[in-house]
């Protein structure tokens, strides 16, 4: 998707989101002076995802070597770059929106994993005051962090289904039953989330569980597309190094929750608009034997 693309897919929603805003807001009992800046909200949320499109490490730099250098043209009433962090949590609601319109279709195949998002070094701990009463100790498999845990659930396309964060120290089991309330069909995870009452609740949402087995748990039987699928799930590893590696969803320089929220929401939304996704690349007729 060019820049060009994005701005005007972005804006077609900015005003529709914003009309029907307007709409349903209750009547304002004093008159209150709402000054709009230079820049529009469409343009700062064109700006924020179009970062994560472009590969660079850090914002400052694609903001400062970047769009004040190259995108003079397409953005003519560009802001200082301290102005635009000031200016970057007006957009947190809109993205939000917008990035759940993105959302993929469930397919009757999902993957649920979480990731670790560090906000600084573990020796840096007690001394980070950014996140402080935000931010938790949490361990994953690659050790102990100091930060949050993003829970996602994708289809066997690769389209995020249903996203939520929490701190690092949450289980991971928690969220789910939130997450999974839309979805249907076969939910496939890691021995992270094993739990009989899990298993249950979910299973009354007409959402079966699968997870691999524990070498103290009974072994039992698993259909023959099961057992192949659950050997698939790395398609979602795929998804969250990619949010990583190539959206740039976590780093320790944010100095601010807000933003840090921002990077996040916008990073999500480069990953759904990009041309090419993981994929089972499963036909029609495969998924519903797998689901039936």
């Amino acid at each position: 998707m060019t820049l060009l693309e994005l701005f005007c897919e972005v804006d077609d929603f900015c005003q529709q989101f914003e009309l029907t805003w307007s709409q349903n807001q209750l009547p304002a009992q004093t008159t209150r002076r709402v000054r709009q800046p230079r820049l529009s909200v469409s343009e700062m949320m064109t700006i924020v995802t179009h970062f994560h499109q472009v590969r660079y490490r850090d914002f400052k730099t694609y903001y400062t070597r970047h769009v004040a250098l190259y995108l003079r043209h397409e953005f003519p009433v560009l802001v200082s770059y301290n102005r635009f962090v000031e200016l970057m949590p007006r957009t947190i609601g809109f993205l939000l929106v917008y990035l759940y319109s993105l959302r993929g279709g469930c397919t009757g195949i999902s993957f649920v994993d979480s990731t670790p998002l560090k906000v600084c070094h573990n020796r840096r701990i007690h001394s980070h005051k950014v996140f402080d009463g935000f931010a938790q100790r949490g361990k994953s498999s690659m050790g102990w962090f100091f930060g949050f845990k993003l829970h996602l659930i994708i289809n066997d396309q690769g389209e995020i289904l249903a996203f939520h964060l929490t701190p690092g120290n949450v289980d991971d089991r928690k969220p789910v039953p939130l997450m999974a309330q839309d979805l249907f069909g076969k939910l496939f995870a890691d021995k992270g989330y094993i739990s009989q009452k899990l298993f249950a609740l979910l299973l009354a949402q007409d959402l079966q569980l699968i997870t691999r087995l524990r070498k103290n748990m009974k072994n039992r039987l698993f259909a023959l597309a099961d057992a192949l699928l659950l050997r698939k799930r790395a398609i979602i590893e795929t998804v969250n190094d990619q949010l990583k590696n190539i959206s740039q969803i976590e780093h320790s320089r944010h100095r601010s929750v807000d933003n840090f929220v921002v990077n996040l929401l916008a990073g999500l939304i480069a990953y759904m608009h990009q041309p090419k996704k993981p994929s089972l690349q499963l036909d029609r007729a495969a998924l519903q034997a797998v689901v039936a």
